[in-house]
């Protein structure tokens, strides 16, 4: 089965509609203010409603309290629950939409603590200290072939259309996410990294 893309860090239609042009599957807007990234869920409504039927709305969010998931999930229109800060697994259950909780990866992570949390999709990304995301950092993706076992994995951190294929062939992750590698600067994707990082897909 092809692995499925997510587009993350939206900012603007123009990148929302090369993604969406190229074959991505989900767009990530992040409301977490602290990055570069930041869009207000009005921002990200306005876009939402421009995109094109079957690509999936991606709302990231980074220790939000409940009752702001819910006011943002209302506001933008997003279809499916990010959470990537340190959140409990009572604080991603008991959302009516679906959503996956995202762990920074470390030589020593553990791939058993995903089994603690009530998701069917975990997106692995890379430990910076003190960042969330975004880091243009890869981790050893052979820890993602292994948490594979307790579910479907995102690949994230450090993908690039240089990489993206070893990646894959490596991880075997259901899906990947891309932001960094596919930038001009943070918030401003690169159509033409875009088209390149579908074109190595599609080698594989």
């Amino acid at each position: 089965m092809r692995v499925k893309v997510k587009i993350c860090g939206i900012t603007n239609l123009e990148d929302a509609a090369a993604a969406a042009d190229n074959g991505a599957d989900a767009l990530g807007f992040i409301f977490a203010e602290a990055s570069p990234r930041f869009v207000t869920p009005s921002m990200a409504g306005k876009i939402i409603r421009e995109l094109p039927p079957f690509v999936t709305p991606v709302g990231v969010f980074v220790n939000h309290r409940r009752e702001e998931v819910l006011r943002m999930v209302k506001e933008s229109g997003v279809r499916v629950l990010q959470f990537h800060g340190e959140e409990s697994p009572e604080d991603v259950a008991g959302y009516l939409l679906p959503g996956y909780k995202a762990f920074r990866i470390s030589d020593g992570f553990q791939p058993s603590v995903l089994s603690a949390y009530p998701t069917n999709a975990y997106l692995l990304d890379t430990l910076v200290n003190g960042r969330y995301g975004g880091t243009g950092k890869p981790f050893n993706w052979e820890i993602a072939a292994e948490a594979a076992r307790y579910g479907r994995i995102i690949l994230s951190g450090g993908l690039a259309p240089e990489n993206v294929r070893e990646a894959v062939r490596v991880a075997c992750p259901y899906a990947v996410d891309v932001s960094s590698g596919v930038e001009v600067s943070p918030g401003k994707k690169d159509s033409r990294k875009i088209e390149q990082f579908f074109a190595a897909l599609k080698t594989i």
